[in-house]
C-alpha cells in the first residue's frame, strides 16, 4: 500500500499542469479513503525525508526545481550549539561547481531543521538546493544569530543523502526510566537524546556515559547507540576532561606498535652521525620556553657581524632523523596531526620518548637540529639563507619569564653577574632583543597585524579542580621567539617555493569585508575612531590605538573571529594576518605533522643540490595529490584541537567561578559589555577574560530597565547605569552552570560608576 501511495503522489506532482497542493488537498485529489490517511501521511513524510518532495508556502508540496535538482552537492553539515533549534548549515566540498557559491566569500546555506533528515553534525552529507521561503526562513535565520548574515538567503539546501558519518562516539549523561534507557548528549549540536539499546552494569542515574551511535532511520524518531563505557558521576574528579577528550575523538594513548617503535631508538648520537653534521656544541645556543614546557623543539643563537650585520641561526629539533615515512611512529603522528594542550594535559602527536627525551633540546646534552642560518642588514634585511643538519648542545634553558626579567638588566646589573657564562647569555640575550624588535618595527611597517594579547591560564589542584589564574603578558621575551620563528619559516618557504617542489604551506586568506565592517562597528562602541578597515593601514591603525586599553584583548579577539582561519595548502596564497607572501611552518616538528612533512621536503631539497650536511638518502615525500590529502587532514585535526582547548579552558574558568561563588558571594569584578540583544548584555571580566551574560530578567526592578531596539541597549526609567556595547561596570557573579557551559553576572550596583 505504502510503496503505491508514493508512486501516486509522485505522479500526482510530476502530471503537467500541477499546482502546489497542501496535504489535505492532495489526499482529496487522490481520493485517498480515511482508513488509509495514516499510511499516506508516512509516504508524505518518507518523500520529504528523501528529498523527492518539498514542502513550499502553507505546506504546499511540489517536486524540487528542475534546475537545482540535476546534482545533489557534497559537503559538511553544521549544526547550531542550541539544540532547540535544530537548524543548521552546509559547507560544500565542491563549491566552485555550482554558481550559487560562485560570489560567496564563505560558501554555506541555511538548512532549516525540518530539512536536516538524519543527519548529525559534522556528517558529509548530499543536499539539494531551493529557493528559500523567506518569511518563514528568516525567522529561523534570526533564531540562529549573527553567524547567520554571512550566507546567501536566496536559496535554503536539503539534506538528501547521509554519505559519512563524521564522528559516532556521544559524550553525556545517563537516564533510565522502566525499560526505557536514553543519553543526553553534552554537545547541543546532536540530537536531543539517543534511545540505548545496550547498557553497561554499573551505570547509575545521572551518569556520565560514552556510547556508540548505532543509527537513525526515520527523522521523526530518536536514533539509537550503544553504551560502551561509564566515566562516572559529572562532579567526580577528572570527569569534566575526559568527557571533552572522547567528545572530540582525541587519542588517550599511543597504539603498542608505536610504542615499541619509539622504544628502540637509541638517544646517543652517533659519531657517525655528527661527524656529517655542523658541529654547533661549543656556541652559544639556548632556548626560550614556557616555565612547564617539556617539548623544547627550538633554540637560537644570534651574532653581530662586522658593518651591523646579523647572524641568526635558529635551530630546529631533527624530527625526520627519527621520524621515518611508513613507520607506525609516522602513521600515528599523521593521524593525530598536532599536539593537543588541554587545561589539565598534554594530549602529544609523538610518544613522550621523543617528544620530551631525543628530540627535545634540553641543555647540557648533544641533540640533532636541522637549522635555519640567516644573515640581515643592519636595517634588518634578510641578505642570505642557508639550511644544514647540525649537532648542539644547548647552553641554557630560560623559561620566559627568566630571559624577560634578564632582558630588563642594564650595563651596571649585567656587569655585576659574577658567572661568566651567565654574564655572556645575558648579553646574548639583549643583543637578540635588539635584533628580533628590528625585525618587529619591520614586519609591522610592512602591515602585519599586531594581535598578540595577554592569556588567562588556570591553576589546578591535585584534583584537576580550579582554583586560582593567572595572567601571562605577551612581553619582549615572547616577542623575540616569536620574531625569529616567523623569520624562519619564511625563509624556508622561499626556499621551497623556488625549488618548485610539492610541499605544505601556511596561508591565510583575506577576510570577509562584510564581517570586518562588523568589527569595526563594534570597535566604534568602545569610543574609539574607525577608517575603512578593508584597508590594512586602517586596521593597523585601530589596533595601534586600542594597544594598552582595557577593552584591547576584547578588541583584537572580536577582530580574530572577523578573520578567516588560517590553514594549510599545497598553493603558497600568502598570509594576510602577516602580510607575507611566503609562509610555512618549519619551527615546532615535535607537535605539528606540517612541520615535520616540510623539513622532509627540505632535506631533499638540499639532498638534490648535494649539500654538504644534507642525508645521502632522502626521505619520499607524497606528491602533490597526497600533500594535498595531508593539508585537508592536518587542518581538520588542528581546528578539532584548537576547539578542545578552548572548551576545556572555558570550561576550568567556569569552574574557578565557582570556586570563588563557594568563597564570597559578593565577590565583584569589572567587566566591559560587548555586545546587547533583548535578552540580556553579554560582558567579559576585565582581567579574567571570561565571559557570561547580566540577563534582562535579572536586572533590579527598581531600576525599570527595558530595551531600546533603536540604540541595542538597556536603558532604566529610573536612572540607573544603561547598559550598551563599551560600557565598563563592576559585577557579581550571579549563577554558574558548569554543565551548561555559562555564567551569568549582575550589575554590582551601589555607588555605581560607569567609565566609557
Amino acid at each position: 500500500m505504502k510503496k503505491d501511495l508514493i508512486q501516486s503522489i509522485l505522479n500526482l506532482v510530476g502530471s503537467p499542469g500541477y499546482h502546489p497542493l497542501n496535504k489535505s488537498e492532495m489526499a482529496r485529489a487522490l481520493n485517498v479513503p480515511s482508513k488509509e490517511r495514516a499510511a499516506f501521511r508516512n509516504a508524505l513524510n518518507e518523500l520529504l525525508a528523501n528529498g523527492s518532495l518539498v514542502a513550499g508556502k502553507k505546506s504546499r508540496f511540489r517536486s524540487p526545481s528542475k534546475a537545482l535538482d540535476e546534482a545533489a552537492l557534497t559537503g559538511r553539515i553544521e549544526f547550531s550549539r542550541d539544540r532547540k533549534k535544530k537548524s543548521a548549515f552546509f559547507i560544500p566540498d565542491n563549491a566552485e561547481a555550482h554558481e550559487v557559491f560562485r560570489d560567496m566569500a564563505r560558501p554555506k546555506v541555511f538548512i532549516p531543521g525540518r530539512f536536516t533528515s538524519t543527519a548529525l553534525d559534522g556528517d558529509l552529507v548530499a543536499v539539494r538546493l531551493q529557493k528559500s521561503e523567506p518569511r518563514r526562513e528568516r525567522r529561523e535565520l534570526n533564531r540562529q544569530g549573527r553567524e547567520s548574515r554571512h550566507h546567501d538567503d536566496a536559496y535554503t539546501a536539503r539534506v538528501v543523502e547521509i554519505l559519512e558519518r563524521k564522528n559516532t562516539t556521544i559524550v553525556g549523561k545517563f537516564y533510565s526510566q522502566g525499560t526505557r534507557a536514553t543519553v543526553v548528549p553534552g554537545d547541543g549540536r546532536l540530537p536531543t537524546s539517543f534511545r540505548l539499546l545496550e547498557v553497561l552494569p554499573g551505570a547509575e542515574k545521572g551518569d556520565v556515559v560514552i556510547a556508540e551511535f548505532a543509527g537513525w532511520k526515520d527523522p521523526n524518531s530518536i536514533p539509537s547507540a550503544v553504551m560502551t563505557r561509564v566515566l562516572g558521576p559529572e562532579d567526580a574528579p577528572g570527569v569534566d576532561m575526559l568527557s571533552i577528550i572522547h567528545r572530540y575523538g582525541l587519542p588517550v594513548e599511543f597504539p603498542d606498535p608505536v610504542l615499541h617503535e619509539a622504544e628502540l631508538i637509541d638517544e646517543l648520537v652517533s659519531d657517525e652521525e655528527i661527524e656529517r653534521r655542523e658541529d654547533w656544541r661549543d656556541r652559544e645556543v639556548f632556548t626560550i620556553d614556557p616555565a612547564d614546557a617539556k617539548d623544547f623543539d627550538d633554540a637560537i643563537c644570534v651574532t653581530e657581524k662586522a658593518g651591523g650585520n646579523w647572524e641568526l641561526a635558529v635551530h630546529i629539533a631533527d624530527v625526520a632523523h627519527y621520524v621515518k615515512p611508513k613507520t607506525a611512529i609516522d602513521g600515528e603522528a599523521r593521524k593525530r596531526g598536532n599536539s593537543v594542550y588541554l587545561a589539565d594535559r598534554v594530549i602529544p602527536m609523538l610518544p613522550e620518548k621523543l617528544s620530551n627525551g631525543v628530540c627535545s633540546l634540553k641543555p647540557n646534552v648533544e641533540r640533532l637540529t636541522h637549522a635555519a642560518i640567516l644573515e640581515f642588514d643592519s636595517k634588518g634585511k634578510v641578505t642570505g639563507s642557508r639550511f644544514v643538519s647540525a649537532v648542539i648542545r644547548s647552553q641554557h634553558r630560560y623559561s620566559y619569564e627568566e630571559a624577560f626579567e634578564r632582558m630588563q638588566f642594564d650595563e651596571t646589573k649585567v656587569n655585576a653577574i659574577e658567572d661568566e657564562k651567565e654574564k655572556k647569555l645575558v648579553k646574548h640575550l639583549k643583543r637578540a632583543w635588539h635584533l628580533a624588535s628590528m625585525l618587529r618595527e619591520k614586519r609591522i611597517a610592512e602591515g602585519s597585524l599586531d594581535l598578540d594579547f595577554p592569556e588567562v591560564r588556570v591553576i589546578l589542584d591535585e584534583k584537576g579542580r580550579a582554583v586560582d589564574v593567572t595572567k601571562s603578558i605577551y612581553d619582549e621575551s615572547h616577542q623575540l621567539i616569536e620574531e625569529f620563528m616567523l623569520a624562519a619559516n619564511e625563509a624556508v618557504a622561499y626556499e621551497i617555493k623556488k625549488a618548485q617542489t610539492a610541499s605544505i604551506y601556511r596561508v591565510h586568506e583575506d577576510p570577509d569585508e562584510t564581517k570586518l565592517q562588523e568589527f569595526a562597528e563594534l570597535a566604534r562602541s568602545f569610543g574609539h575612531q574607525v577608517g575603512d578597515v578593508t584597508h590594512r593601514p586602517e586596521l593597523q591603525k585601530l589596533l595601534s590605538n586600542v594597544k594598552g586599553t582595557i577593552e584591547e584583548p576584547g578588541v583584537k579577539l572580536a577582530l580574530l573571529k572577523s578573520l578567516r582561519r588560517a590553514e594549510y595548502s599545497v598553493e603558497p596564497a600568502g598570509h594576510y594576518g602577516l602580510s607575507k607572501m611566503n609562509y610555512t611552518h618549519f619551527t615546532s616538528p615535535i607537535r605539528r605533522y606540517a612541520d615535520l612533512v616540510v623539513h622532509r621536503v627540505l632535506r631533499r631539497i638540499l639532498s638534490h643540490r648535494n649539500e654538504p650536511t644534507a642525508p645521502g638518502r632522502p626521505d619520499a615525500v607524497p606528491p602533490l595529490a597526497g600533500m594535498a590529502d595531508i593539508a585537508k587532514h592536518i587542518s581538520r585535526t588542528e581546528r578539532i584541537a584548537a576547539d578542545a582547548e578552548m572548551e576545556t579552558k572555558k570550561l576550568k574558568l567556569i569552574e574557578y567561578l565557582e570556586h570563588v561563588l563557594s568563597k564570597d558571594r559578593d565577590a565583584s569584578f569589572e567587566a566591559t559589555i560587548h555586545e546587547v540583544r533583548p535578552v540580556g548584555a553579554f560582558c567579559e571580566l576585565d582581567d579574567l577574560m571570561i565571559k557570561g551574560m547580566i540577563r534582562r530578567d535579572d536586572l533590579p526592578s527598581r531600576h525599570e530597565y527595558f530595551f531600546d531596539r533603536a540604540r541595542d541597549e538597556f536603558r532604566s526609567r529610573a536612572g540607573g547605569p544603561r547598559l550598551a556595547a563599551g560600557t565598563r561596570l563592576s559585577v557579581r557573579i550571579h549563577r554558574v552552570n558548569r554543565s551548561r557551559g555559562f555564567v551569568d553576572f549582575v550589575p554590582a550596583m551601589d555607588a555605581q560608576e560607569l567609565e566609557w
